[in-house]
């Protein structure tokens, strides 16, 4: 809860990427709030009273998942509209003759997205989701120390300087220092 508020604020990407760490965490616990207490809010050097506010959050996020249906796979639709939110703010600057060069950065990374598309077997994800599927699956190939190809890493690091582009303007747009002509 500290930590997602934090990063609402200062990075929506890494925002994004962590919340979808934390229902992976609730369905790791198999939903069950004692075994979250244990597993991850004891860890937390935190006073009981937020340690308590914590829980309750879990507790919220966990409900969400269950009542959303997406209590194997998918995201609550809190997350999904933080993409809807990016992919309405990325077509305005694509649009943009004042944002040249976030289009360039996003048509070098455009390539990336169309081969992953092609590899997740038809699937019609949008753009952005596919771009944070990427990030997450190679954060949790690290988090297991496996290892990436050179081709996967170059597709990365290019994804993820496009999603810190994305995640700067969203900032920029949400402090009103982002004027785009619509």
């Amino acid at each position: 809860m500290i930590i997602a508020l934090r990063k609402k604020k200062e990075n929506i990407a890494e925002y994004l990427l962590y919340m979808w760490q934390v229902e992976d965490i609730i369905r790791a616990n198999h939903f069950d709030i004692n075994a979250i207490r244990q597993t991850v809010i004891s860890g937390y050097g935190q006073s009981d009273e937020v340690k308590e506010k914590i829980t309750r959050w879990y507790e919220e996020l966990t409900e969400m998942m269950r009542s959303e249906g997406v209590m194997e796979k998918g995201h609550i639709q809190l997350n999904r509209n933080v993409i809807i939110s990016l992919t309405d703010l990325h077509l305005r600057l694509l649009k943009s003759p004042e944002e040249l060069i976030y289009g360039a950065a996003y048509y070098k990374t455009l390539p990336y997205i169309v081969q992953l598309r092609a590899k997740s077997g038809g699937e019609e994800t949008p753009e952005l989701e596919t771009c944070f599927t990427a990030v997450y699956g190679y954060l949790m190939l690290r988090m297991q120390h496996k290892e990436v190809s050179s081709e996967t890493m170059e597709g990365i690091k290019q994804i993820g300087l496009f999603l810190a582009m994305l995640s700067e303007k969203y900032r920029a747009n949400l402090e009103g220092e982002l004027h785009l002509d619509d």
